[in-house]
């Protein structure tokens, strides 16, 4: 059996529509657009659980939230699981690697890769090289930042950069007789936003796109507490801090396509570039100061919608260089890179393999999306959302209050329709849809046409 190389490139706060192929005023993503080229970009793709430790699960498991156990963020919970990407495409005959970052639990846990580099290895590699204690932070921006500034660092000694140099020499040193499967794993553009002094120059003078407020989001700035802490998840700042703080987002946009850029032309260069299959996505996204917001775990687009992109090998038949809509989501991930490597999809797996699609055959065929979170700053902030492609409906099973946006007529979400009578149609059909979706779950939220508030408890061991 002829097997393609792997690739999963993955990073951290990536907004789906940060990409210069798709039309966004200001983002320069030119080795991204160039990628995408040869193969599929979806438009409409969704993290399940919009933070860091739950989108990875359902990534690295095909497992919905609630199957993995984990509907909200928190740290230092065991990652129990008997089938994982990495471990399956290691059976399947596949040289495994991590490059970056996972948010595993213990933090050196492989999860079936059979090697792993981690940022604390280049924390402690630039130690070293410098004589500083932690130089990756000598900005003095806190980790959950909405501010922006140039990073202090030349790029060369730059994490992102060190990454791709590890993940090129781990490369150089395979094993040529089996098929390799890497995770290219970016802590970027996970705050705090402190590019290189470059690309924060090309930046920080250009006339930004303001953020999206809708009327309904008035109490984001109005109750929030002032002076804003600097790791703040809503409040309104200066348009001096918000120009900034955009301004350093975008610029690690563009210094992160620059060394994916860098590994794309290395891989080129060796050979492998043809017959490997390439998938670029990210966790979650950013609110990135929209509706008054700053970070994730909201089922906002700029939180909940993330980039796609899927390029197939070379000799793969299919359409080139184009854009759809289908409703996908990361636990797809898993099931399209068993299906290329020939290994069976466990059971389990609750994903949808992208592998046809992207031979030019149908796709996953669903009729909408299903995504959630638990309270993570406030009981506010918690979520159950349903995503179709015209309408969103998003519900607080602590508060019992509804959101209702039109997809197509009011896409930045700037006015909520819930209450609107022209609309009512729409909203029961998706609250009957999430009643669904929550029927059977242990949390009582619905016993399969009435929706009930009720408590959440961010995880839930999956083993019996």
């Amino acid at each position: 059996m002829n097997q393609p190389n792997c690739l999963l490139i993955l990073t951290d706060h990536w907004r789906g529509d940060c990409l210069g192929r798709l039309g966004h005023p200001v983002v320069e993503t030119p080795h991204l657009d160039s990628l995408s080229a040869g193969g599929t970009t979806y438009t409409q793709a969704f993290t399940p659980c919009p933070s860091c430790v739950p989108a990875r699960r359902p990534l690295m498991t095909g497992l919905r939230p609630h199957a993995h156990g984990m509907v909200g963020y928190e740290d230092g919970q065991p990652w129990p699981y008997r089938h994982t990407l990495a471990g399956e495409m290691t059976r399947a005959g596949y040289q495994t690697l991590n490059i970056g970052n996972t948010h595993f639990h213990p933090p050196r846990l492989h999860l079936g890769f059979e090697q792993l580099v981690l940022p604390t290895d280049y924390e402690e590699e630039m130690e070293r090289v410098t004589g500083l204690v932690r130089p990756r932070m000598l900005h003095g921006v806190h980790g959950n930042s909405w501010i922006g500034r140039p990073h202090p660092l030349p790029e060369t000694q730059l994490e992102e950069t060190w990454l791709v140099n590890q993940a090129m020499l781990r490369l150089r040193q395979r094993d040529p007789t089996r098929p390799f499967f890497l995770c290219l794993s970016f802590n970027g553009p996970h705050p705090p936003w402190c590019p290189p002094q470059f690309y924060y120059d090309l930046f920080i003078a250009k006339t930004l796109p303001a953020p999206k407020v809708g009327a309904w989001a008035a109490p984001h700035a109005s109750e929030a507490t002032y002076p804003l802490g600097v790791n703040a998840w809503r409040g309104q700042l200066s348009p001096e801090l918000v120009h900034r703080a955009r301004a350093a987002y975008y610029a690690y946009l563009a210094y992160l396509d620059a060394q994916i850029g860098r590994f794309i032309e290395f891989l080129g260069r060796a050979g492998w570039l043809d017959e490997t299959l390439i998938a670029f996505t990210s966790d979650h996204g950013e609110m990135l100061g929209d509706h008054h917001l700053w970070r994730k775990s909201c089922g906002y687009d700029p939180s909940a919608r993330v980039p796609l992109i899927m390029r197939p090998p070379a000799s793969w038949p299919g359409p080139r260089n184009r854009e759809v809509a289908d409703l996908v989501g990361l636990e797809d991930i898993m099931p399209t890179f068993l299906e290329v490597a020939g290994a069976e999809v466990p059971s389990a797996v609750q994903g949808h393999s992208l592998a046809g699609h992207s031979r030019g055959a149908g796709g996953p065929g669903r009729t909408h999306y299903h995504h959630e979170h638990a309270p993570c700053y406030a009981p506010e902030n918690a979520y159950q959302g349903i995503v179709t492609a015209g309408w969103k409906y998003l519900w607080n099973p602590i508060t019992g209050a509804e959101q209702v946006f039109d997809r197509q007529a009011d896409p930045d979400e700037l006015h909520d329709l819930s209450d609107q009578n022209d609309v009512r149609a729409h909203r029961d059909e998706l609250r009957g849809i999430l009643a669904r979706e929550l029927a059977g779950r242990p949390e009582g939220w619905s016993d399969g046409t009435t929706l009930r508030t009720g408590p959440v408890a961010v995880w839930r061991d999956p083993q019996p």
